[in-house]
């Protein structure tokens, strides 16, 4: 199939392509950049670099399916500029969706949500029909992508919305916890020194960012119209930040460091607990995660 990978350049995207391309697809890239990221750039069948927030690229190669990845990304920095969250994320979708709307080429599309559109207060592990909770500007406008996700499916277009939980793995930027774990560990001018984190007793459900990826092929390239709208994607287990932590320093052969509690990295509106129910994607699609969390933090901490 040959298939659209919005955000290519990312984090998820470069893992994303390599896993296309060896389950023998062809991968079309759409990033903001001028040009393909270096580690895919000879993997690619054709690249679009443009802003899609103001519109969708002509592309020349005949479109089967597009993983739309692309988008503002990071839970914290959404409080600071909220309408710039719901704006980007939004029109993204919509220019996507009216392009194709009015082609007779009618790929199917996978939306990526995110788990963090769940509240809290539910009974665990959450599934689809569990209550969503405005909790951030950027849930906001993964909430009103769903919507639009809905409302392009109820005019003809074949939409599917992922809603991965926390996901991990090599490659990824600094902003989120593990990779900035890491690099506090490795700046410490002395193995004595504490390091300044928010709230580590909070749990997460944490995948693997290769198992999330073979998720997204799947519901992209499976043969028959998913059965409903929305899936999850999530290990059904939640960790604490302590225990991430306590893995890092195991695959970083060193003791766990001391920390001290910084409260401008607390966010608000902090979420203890949260675990997601991946039976749905299960059951229809026989997808599973294979990567423990030993292993990708040992590769992180190798590759980081």
């Amino acid at each position: 199939m040959n298939i659209v990978v919005t955000g290519v350049n990312g984090f998820v995207g470069k893992h994303l392509t390599r896993i296309l391309i060896e389950a023998g697809h062809a991968v079309i890239g759409v990033s903001q950049e001028d040009t393909p990221h270096e580690q895919i750039k000879n993997q690619l069948t054709e690249y679009a670099g443009c802003d899609l927030a103001k519109r969708w690229p002509e592309l020349t190669t005949n479109v089967d399916a597009i993983i739309h990845l692309a988008g503002m990304a990071a839970v914290g920095p959404s409080f600071d500029k909220p309408q710039l969250y719901i704006n980007t994320n939004s029109s993204i979708v919509t220019n996507l969706c009216e392009y194709y709307l009015h082609q007779e080429n009618k790929p199917r599309i996978v939306l990526v949500s995110s788990g963090a559109v769940y509240g809290p207060r539910q009974s665990m592990p959450i599934n689809e029909s569990g209550d969503v909770q405005f909790g951030s500007p950027y849930a906001v406008s993964k909430i009103l992508n769903e919507n639009q996700a809905a409302y392009y499916r109820s005019r003809g277009l074949d939409c599917v919305v992922a809603r991965p939980f926390n996901h991990i793995g090599p490659d990824q930027l600094p902003g989120f916890l593990v990779p900035d774990l890491i690099s506090k560990i490795a700046s410490r001018q002395n193995e004595t020194d504490p390091i300044s984190v928010g709230n580590l007793t909070s749990k997460r459900d944490y995948t693997d960012v290769r198992d999330v990826a073979s998720a997204y092929m799947l519901l992209a390239t499976h043969s028959q119209k998913p059965k409903q709208l929305i899936y999850n994607i999530c290990s059904g287990v939640s960790l604490s930040g302590e225990e991430i932590l306590s893995t890092i320093a195991n695959a970083m052969r060193i003791q766990t460091p001391a920390t001290k509690v910084d409260e401008s990295l607390i966010r608000p509106n902090e979420v203890m607990d949260i675990r997601g129910d991946n039976s749905a994607l299960t059951s229809e699609f026989g997808w599973k995660p294979t990567i423990g969390i030993d292993i990708t933090i040992e590769d992180i901490v190798a590759t980081a």
